[in-house]
């Protein structure tokens, strides 16, 4: 049998739109990986939630505003 090739990968590196190379999926290369990691941990991305309520998910007393 022949070998058959793999299926080109249609997906794009998210910060630079190359095409995704297989050990660094999502991300075309360490360097993007990287640069996605330090957005998260500088905070440039954010997940929203709910403002009432802390990290552990419960509620937090209302407090007024200084």
């Amino acid at each position: 049998m022949p070998d058959q090739a793999k299926p080109q990968s249609t997906a794009r590196c998210p910060i630079c739109a190359r095409p995704a190379a297989e050990p660094f999926q999502p991300f075309c290369s360490k360097r993007c990986a990287d640069v996605d990691l330090n957005r998260w941990l500088s905070g440039a991305y954010v997940v929203a939630g709910k403002d009432e309520e802390d990290e552990d998910g419960e509620r937090t007393p209302d407090r007024p505003r200084d």
